[in-house]
């Protein structure tokens, strides 16, 4: 249940979660499934930060993702969950992805990782990048193994398979996935075992075919029948999730205070699990002076290490001020376009970085970095949509913003010539309805410095008494690597 207000008196619970994000809603239910009672306090009016749904106006019985729309299959997190809420996975289409750069079209090569190819030298590769890419990725086979630069994903595939395979796959794919330039993520965090697999295996292309080998069979991704956002949905109905309270203070025996629409309300608890980086600076007196990162909060003069009687003594802990996740507007189109019932390609693109200039065709001539032809990919809502609006209308999503760019919100008409471009039909005029929503910084960036500020934060918190952390601002891009994370954390309780 959801309920908005609290009586003036102190509630007493289990365990307390800050932040309704789908990493503390998944902390709270594994907490609960485990006999606690557990309070979810969120602060804005709706749980579930970037997993939210809608619909279009003008076709309000079919729902829509205007968040995440899938979910990575690896570990199981995330299926095991929705079996638990009683929610039925659906696998995509099998139509394969595509992806675009240098000003043209092409379907993305079956075996890769990231964009990164397995088979230089496959067909599906050199239709990407053509012969001189090919040559040049094969060399990654004959290179020795110190001719690899970790700095950063980009620097670590041009230095084995050159740049166009780096500007024309990787950066289509890793970039399009991350919403971040290649330089910019860090090769642990978006390709957990690659560096090890490298080391092993003595080639970037062998190590990619070692980690799809150890894959389960199928498809990596899955999706839910009436879209991801019913995850939040479940889970908000089955917990005790306190909307629109603010948490304004923490003290060092868990006593949380909160303003909310009643009025201040006071929390007790023995296990505080926080969930959003907007409050781990208030963590004063178990954790002096260390706030998270991304939360833009330097520590006060003198301050650093975990002072709680008995608890063991961290090193001083000087927060980052990392820069600002990447901004997002998703542009979902409802479009009469009987052109596309043949899903002309396939499940979607994703395009590499590059603002179109004037007179220059090898620049992608579009600003939206991804499109998923939903009604292509998800068989559930084909058929909704075909049953509320007949044969002939689909879905098509368009994603814009990476870190460090501005991000306009795109016009209908801006999103319509985008996905006429991608997809190779003129599709202007077509549009039925449009439902945009933006999502601010929701993408934390997977920079090395990042990552190693947050390794560092999550290190100084397991040594405090009572106290978890999780959520997508520590865990990771992507619903598997945050539910799966916040079941940890909460397990660890």
């Amino acid at each position: 249940m959801t309920e908005a207000g609290v009586t003036s008196v102190a509630v007493e619970a289990d365990a307390v979660v800050v932040g309704g994000g789908i990493g503390g809603l998944v902390a709270a239910w594994e907490l609960s499934r485990r006999g606690a009672r557990v309070v979810v306090l969120e602060a804005s009016e709706r749980a579930g930060g970037p997993i939210h749904g809608g619909v279009f106006g003008s076709l309000p019985g079919v729902p829509v993702d205007l968040g995440a729309e899938s979910f990575a299959v690896r570990g199981g997190a995330v299926e095991g969950l929705a079996e638990e809420l009683g929610l039925r996975v659906e696998a995509p289409a099998a139509l394969g992805a595509w992806g675009f750069a240098a000003g043209r079209a092409f379907p993305l090569p079956a075996a890769g990782l990231l964009g990164i190819p397995s088979r230089p030298w496959a067909a599906d590769v050199r239709r990407a990048v053509g012969w001189p890419g090919v040559i040049r990725g094969s060399l990654d086979r004959v290179l020795p193994r110190r001719f690899a630069a970790f700095d950063d994903l980009g620097a670590l595939v041009r230095s084995r398979m050159g740049r166009r395979i780096t500007d024309r796959l990787v950066s289509a794919v890793a970039a399009g996935v991350h919403s971040a330039p290649l330089d910019r993520l860090d090769v642990d965090a978006v390709a957990p075992g690659l560096r090890r697999a490298f080391e092993e295996a003595g080639s970037l292309s062998r190590a990619v075919a070692r980690i799809r080998a150890a894959a389960p069979p199928g498809s990596a991704v899955r999706g839910i029948d009436g879209g991801v956002h019913t995850l939040v949905d479940a889970l908000v109905d089955r917990l005790d999730v306190r909307t629109g309270h603010r948490v304004t203070e923490i003290d060092g025996d868990w006593t949380i205070a909160a303003d909310t629409p009643d009025g201040p309300a006071t929390f007790r608890t023995g296990r505080l699990v926080v969930a959003t980086a907007g409050v781990a600076p208030l963590l004063t007196s178990r954790w002096q002076g260390l706030s998270a990162p991304g939360s833009g909060v330097e520590p006060g003069p003198g301050a650093g290490s975990m002072t709680e009687p008995g608890t063991p003594t961290g090193s001083p802990a000087k927060p980052p001020v990392p820069e600002r996740g990447a901004d997002i507007w998703l542009a979902t189109l409802l479009l009469d376009a009987p052109e596309l019932d043949s899903a002309p390609r396939g499940t979607g693109m994703l395009v590499a970085g590059g603002a179109a200039r004037p007179g220059d065709r090898r620049r992608t001539p579009v600003r939206a970095k991804a499109l998923t032809h939903a009604t292509a990919k998800w068989p559930w809502l084909a058929r909704r949509v075909r049953d509320a609006a007949g044969p002939g209308v689909h879905v098509v999503r368009l994603s814009y913003g990476r870190i460090g760019e501005p991000t306009p919100e795109p016009t209908p008409e801006e999103a319509a010539r985008d996905a006429s471009a991608l997809l190779g039909v003129d599709l202007a005029g077509r549009v039925r309805d449009v439902v945009t929503q933006r999502w601010d910084g929701a993408l934390p960036p997977p920079t090395p410095a990042y990552r190693a500020r947050v390794r560092e934060f999550l290190d100084a918190a397991e040594r405090v008494p009572g106290l978890a952390v999780t959520g997508g601002w520590v865990a990771g891009t992507g619903l598997a690597a945050t539910v799966a994370h916040a079941r940890a954390a909460a397990a660890r309780m």
